[in-house]
């Protein structure tokens, strides 16, 4: 069972870049509604799935320069990297239903 992982701008690349598998990254903020309801959702997924991906938050508000390098504009935003490059991105809540649908359709198009 895998647990989440905080990053932040200094340790983006090692977690996230460097990664030896899928990651799956949420900017997220403490004070987001929708980040808190997609919050038990995303651990779900690192436990279900964590041996495929690896699940990644990363506070938009302790760590400016990241989300700003990647282009996020509205929070939740989600971002699938694999082996240092980004291959899909959701902005806004979703379902853990369609969270998990995203990620099996990201991970077989990138496999």
């Amino acid at each position: 069972m895998s647990e989440i992982v905080q990053a932040n701008d200094s340790t983006f690349e090692k977690e996230v870049l460097q990664a030896d598998r899928p990651v799956l990254v949420d900017f997220w903020a403490e004070w987001c509604g929708p980040c808190k309801m997609i919050a038990p959702f995303l651990e779900e997924i690192a436990g279900e799935m964590g041996d495929r991906i690896k699940v990644v938050k990363v506070n938009i508000d302790e760590s400016p320069l990241t989300p700003t390098k990647y282009g996020v504009r509205g929070i939740p935003t989600l971002m699938i990297f694999d082996r240092g490059e980004l291959k899909a991105t959701k902005v806004g809540a979703l379902p853990k239903a369609k969270l998990k649908q995203w990620i099996e359709e990201t991970l077989a198009e990138a496999a």
